[in-house]
């Protein structure tokens, strides 16, 4: 069974599915399915921001150097490898 309610950030119909997962309505009526971040293999930049509590700008700082290796260049984009981001922020006395 669906649940229907309203987000307030987005100010738009949110449905959910049995497993919590968020369908968002799409422009032309279909729906897309959000992965949780926890779940994803590769986060964007501000993905991993928001998951680690560490900026962008810092996480870019850390991503330029040629021996970062949780660092997936995607052309001109760049994604950060989940499970090895987590090492490294173990690992890390500072940062």
């Amino acid at each position: 069974m669906k649940e229907v309610r309203v987000c307030e950030a987005m100010k738009s119909p949110v449905e959910t599915s049995s497993d919590g997962t968020v369908l968002h309505q799409q422009d032309g009526g279909t729906k897309s399915r959000q992965v949780p971040i926890w779940e994803k293999s590769n986060l964007t930049l501000e993905e991993a921001a928001a998951y680690s509590g560490i900026g962008i700008n810092k996480l870019r700082e850390i991503t330029n150097e040629d021996k970062c290796k949780f660092v997936l260049w995607v052309g001109n984009k760049r994604l950060i490898k989940r499970r090895l981001f987590d090492c490294f922020i173990e690992q890390a006395y500072s940062i």
